[in-house]
């Protein structure tokens, strides 16, 4: 069984027949900008916007001090989306988050006073810090996009993204996410320390956060909402969806934890990926080139949990078993 083929690419990472002319710039602009900030990282950057394309939340995991808040501002900024930062803390409650109804002198009646969650981008700072019952309060924006407060539904902005971080080094003070809490989150990523060349870059620049004020916006939310709407329009052929379903069966069968929204958004960040690299199709390389972070906060062995790294490396395995028709 074979694919059909993709257009031919044209020469350039982010450039090809899928893409629209303006598309093109649009996404190198929006590349660019984050590299100018985000230095040596471009695996990472990449990932984050097969995020944002797909529409979907992203889990950095990582020790202190790596740019895991600077990279989430930096999305915001270059992406022209609106930006709240949430610190989340034992004692957080969750109506500091979703936000409330407050009485208003002037209409001598309730209003509801919105929360931090109504921003385009929210980053939620070691979100693992607060208690489980404020991180369930997430779970309805990070789904729906929506927050219930006092019986009554608010839409939050378009587009929504959540970026949240967590330190797994630390023990103390933090309640583990839950499965249902991680399955919301389409990719995890991890910056890990910079290369020689790029810390001494960094060394000579200093923190490249302050660059952030005159960081100018590569497009603005409805463009953000186009190119997600190219993105959904990415061909998944039927033989692909057979080795996609082939693929899941094969991690199900060693693994717990890969549901139907996150076999959903695998697919969603394949188009994604294709989208990014030129193509007007899904190829199998897609789907295994983002397994490992859409796949690794998902999957738990059924006999011992894995850390990250030794769950990319099963992860990898399974998917040499899987015949490539």
């Amino acid at each position: 069984m074979a694919f059909d083929s993709p257009r031919p690419l044209s020469s350039g990472a982010l450039t090809g027949a899928a893409l629209s002319e303006s598309g093109a710039s649009r996404i190198v602009a929006l590349r660019d900008a984050i590299a100018s900030i985000l230095l040596g990282k471009r695996d990472a950057i990449e990932l984050c916007l097969c995020a944002l394309l797909a529409g979907g939340h992203i889990l950095i995991e990582d020790i202190p001090g790596v740019g895991k808040t600077t990279l989430a501002k930096t999305l915001a900024r270059a992406a022209g989306l609106s930006f709240s930062r949430i610190q989340f803390t034992g004692d957080l409650l969750p109506s500091e988050i979703l936000g409330g109804s407050m009485w208003d002198g002037n209409t001598q009646s309730l209003v509801f006073r919105r929360g931090p969650l109504d921003a385009q981008l929210v980053l939620a700072d070691e979100l693992n810090r607060a208690s489980p019952r404020t991180q369930s309060a997430c779970l309805q924006a990070m789904e729906e996009r929506e927050v219930t407060v006092d019986g009554h539904t608010y839409a939050l902005p378009q587009p929504f993204f959540v970026v949240a971080t967590q330190n797994p080094l630390e023990s103390a003070g933090v309640f583990p996410l839950p499965e249902s809490q991680l399955d919301r989150f389409l990719l995890r990523l991890s910056l890990g320390l910079p290369e020689r060349a790029t810390e001494l870059e960094l060394l000579r620049r200093g923190r490249m956060e302050a660059l952030l004020p005159n960081l100018a916006a590569a497009l603005g939310p409805g463009d953000l909402i186009a190119l997600q709407a190219d993105v959904a329009r990415v061909h998944a052929s039927e033989r692909l969806l057979v080795y996609f379903c082939d693929v899941a069966d094969a991690l199900r069968a060693r693994f717990d934890g890969l549901s139907p929204r996150g076999a959903l958004g695998w697919l969603q960040a394949s188009r994604a990926h294709a989208y990014l690299h030129g193509r007007n199709m899904i190829v199998p390389e897609d789907v295994q080139a983002l397994a490992p972070a859409v796949l690794g906060h998902r999957l738990f062995p059924r006999a011992s949990r894995s850390d990250g790294k030794a769950m990319a490396e099963e992860i990898t395995a399974r998917l040499r078993e899987v015949p490539v028709p």
